[in-house]
């Protein structure tokens, strides 16, 4: 590793497992100090464990529900308190109900955006004040490629407008946060082989493996290493960008008969 943040503080939501563990371990390893939290105690335990036990630091805290407004606000604040500062906000936390358009309940409706798009900016809104303190930043927000196509297997409607609104708030943070050298891009994900996945994997890809160019579904280094990218001053001159990373899967055609 070769200290990439050495010196900057960054808050990871949803370290509990999957892309937030990975990216936890990732980000300490690479020299930042790390503010994290989860609403499983138990799994934001191990991650924090993990980081320790490899020297790393981090602040971590459990049972935190993002999409509680003051619940997201007192994440940030008691993480900046305890750390000192923020430099970088990993908007990774997220929960999903799937379900078609005839499916979808308002119950279930309501409750992906809130928690796919709503507690987004939940934190986007706490830290920002902290962020034009510091005098910028970087906002990394993790989109979905079911944000910018459809899927025939269905099953995703209210995932799709919620990681869609994603990708818009995104470009929006950049053009508000340009002033200040507050950077915001996102990252839209192919699926992912974690435990988290596995309902999306059986309600929209279906029985069958989907068409990956690359031949192979996604693993979390593959999303993290992209976040750590866009965290380091070595994308000091990018904004308001969408990184599309799934293999090829939006960018090919698959040959007839898939």
């Amino acid at each position: 590793m070769t200290g990439r943040l050495e010196g900057k503080i960054a808050f990871i939501s949803g370290i509990g497992g999957g892309q937030g563990r990975v990216a936890a371990e990732t980000f300490s390893a690479e020299g930042g100090v790390v503010v994290g939290c989860d609403i499983h105690p138990d799994a934001a335990a191990v991650t924090e464990e993990s980081v320790r036990a490899a020297g790393g630091t981090i602040f971590a805290t459990s049972a935190v529900d993002l999409s509680d407004p003051l619940q997201a606000r007192r994440w940030i604040e008691d993480g900046i308190a305890a750390a000192g500062g923020i430099d970088i906000l990993y908007n990774n936390a997220g929960a999903v109900r799937f379900g078609s358009v005839a499916e979808t309940s308002d119950d279930d409706w309501a409750f992906t955006l809130r928690n796919e798009l709503d507690l987004l900016f939940y934190c986007t809104r706490a830290a920002w004040p902290h962020l034009l303190a510091r005098g910028g930043g970087s906002v990394i927000n993790i989109a979905s490629g079911s944000g910018l196509q459809g899927n025939m297997a269905g099953g995703a409607s209210a995932h799709a407008a919620a990681k869609g609104g994603v990708i818009a708030l995104s470009r929006q943070f950049a053009a508000e946060g340009a002033e200040h050298h507050i950077r915001s891009n996102s990252i839209s994900p192919g699926v992912i082989e974690t435990p988290s996945t596995a309902a999306l994997r059986a309600k929209v890809v279906g029985s069958r493996p989907p068409f990956v160019p690359l031949g192979r579904l996604g693993r979390p280094e593959d999303i993290v290493y992209c976040a750590l990218y866009l965290a380091s001053d070595e994308a000091g001159w990018v904004t308001g960008a969408n990184f599309i990373v799934d293999g090829g899967v939006t960018a090919v055609r698959p040959a007839s008969g898939r």
